[in-house]
């Protein structure tokens, strides 16, 4: 679509929305109307203009949007943060009006390949991984989407020679029109954002998507032990490439005891053994054979490929080691932000372990991971919206151990003041961090703080 001479309504005023209001200006020439609008009625137009480059003019609007500016619009850019089923979006939608999010923006005007990643759980750390093993081979590579830079800042800059690397929410998904990558990942798919998508079917419908578009001879890698993942195999569009840590795959790419294999034409290949990476838990082998599929995928010779696996580090916030204090090691896994990833967490602990959780409630339920406690957590202490909903969980399976904090600080405190010599402290919420915190960075910053903080 050419956006000059278009009326463009950009909702949602964070990183994304000033990033998709930039790229607009740009490629419109600066010719296309950018109507910004905000919600939240505690911001003034003023806030927002502050945060947009001075060549940039901008209808401002907060609280309610206009009748008469919903009617003259010609394209709306959603940000992720924003529910697509609004009855004023709907409308829109049935005016024929075309509704994109800013990850759909970024590839209708960015160029060269595009690997994008999805999953309820380890789609950050395959991202860097797969990011980094590009960018070692050939330079000239992009690492973009939910890790943090939005695909809109880095458009403009792409070139037919080079490759971006885009981790893609389900938010961002629900978005999507044209958006093809040449290579996809689904890497597993567990109860998450159920307050935003409302059921489970929906949720994979929306996971599903990130390969609607890519063609015969694109390739998705999905995780063959996850039944949802796997099924997808039989009805997409991509030829499908299967990863597994529980068994032997005649083609895809495989974990047999701590070796990692390859199996595609030609018989299987050793690819490393797990022992050589820096990443710990099973996950990890997991995200390790997820973004070896890609690369391999993508040309990459496995012998580069091993080379950057086994230099990589865990990215912050996931299973990050903190310190040791007292002989106590800490550990933030402040991106555990469901029980599926907090399991993950829990699984990657080899010693007793006290245990930092809740927060804000996504209509989770925490069976499963308190059942994966499995007699390794001593202590859970528990604060946020969901302490009390946890806490009964807890309760119902006999784990008794539970203190209750107010905050985050007080938290690391306790949990200081419970390990022993030996013991680890790991803060793994199972939940989001909204309503204590701006996002689950902040929460994984100031627990390294306080850790820091603690006597030696």
């Amino acid at each position: 679509m050419d956006l000059r001479e278009k009326k463009i309504l950009i909702v949602g005023t964070g990183i994304s929305g000033i990033s998709a209001a930039r790229l607009a200006a740009r490629v419109s020439g600066g010719r296309a109307e950018i109507i910004l609008f905000d919600s939240n009625e505690k911001l003034s137009a003023a806030d927002i203009e502050e945060k947009l480059p001075e060549e940039i003019r901008a209808a401002i609007y907060t609280g309610k949007l206009p009748e008469e500016v919903k009617k003259r619009v010609d394209l709306v850019i959603l940000s992720p943060g924003v529910p697509v089923d609004t009855e004023w979006m709907q409308s829109l939608k049935d005016r024929g009006i075309p509704v994109w999010g800013e990850v759909e923006l970024a590839y209708r005007f960015a160029k060269g390949r595009l690997i994008a990643i999805t999953g309820t759980n380890g789609k950050t750390t395959t991202t860097a991984l797969t990011g980094q093993i590009m960018q070692d081979y050939m330079g000239e590579a992009f690492v973009v989407g939910n890790i943090g830079i939005p695909y809109t800042d880095i458009a403009c800059d792409t070139t037919e020679h080079s490759v971006t690397v885009a981790e893609i929410s389900s938010f961002q998904l629900e978005t999507i029109h044209d958006f093809a990558p040449d290579v996809s990942a689904i890497l597993n798919i567990t109860p998450d954002h159920l307050n935003r998508h409302h059921t489970m079917e929906n949720y994979v419908a929306v996971k599903k998507s990130i390969v609607r578009n890519q063609k015969k001879d694109s390739r998705c890698i999905l995780n063959y032990d996850d039944a949802y993942t796997r099924a997808f195999g039989t009805s997409i569009p991509a030829r499908p490439f299967y990863f597994s840590s529980s068994g032997k795959l005649e083609k895809g790419i495989y974990l047999e005891g701590d070796e990692i294999w390859l199996a595609e034409d030609g018989g299987p290949v050793k690819v490393m053994n797990i022992h050589e990476m820096k990443l710990l838990g099973r996950h990890n082998v997991e995200n390790v054979m997820a973004a070896v599929a890609m690369t391999y995928s993508m040309g990459v010779p496995l012998a580069n490929i091993v080379n950057t696996v086994k230099a990589f580090k865990a990215v912050e916030h996931r299973i990050e080691y903190v310190a040791t204090k007292k002989g106590v090691d800490y550990y933030n896994d402040s991106k555990g932000t469901n029980p599926d990833a907090a399991i993950k967490g829990i699984q990657a602990m080899n010693r007793p372990t006290v245990l930092i959780g809740g927060g804000y409630d996504k209509d989770s339920e925490y069976d499963e991971w308190i059942q994966a406690f499995d007699g390794k957590v001593k202590w859970l202490v528990l604060l946020g919206q969901t302490r009390d909903k946890i806490a009964q969980c807890a309760r119902k399976y006999g784990f008794t151990n539970i203190i209750m904090a107010d905050g985050l600080e007080e938290a690391v405190a306790i949990c200081a003041a419970k390990a022993v010599e030996g013991d680890a402290v790991l803060l793994s919420p199972a939940c989001a961090s909204w309503g204590m915190f701006p996002n689950y960075e902040v929460r994984g910053t100031l627990f390294k703080q306080y850790v820091a903080n603690l006597e030696e």
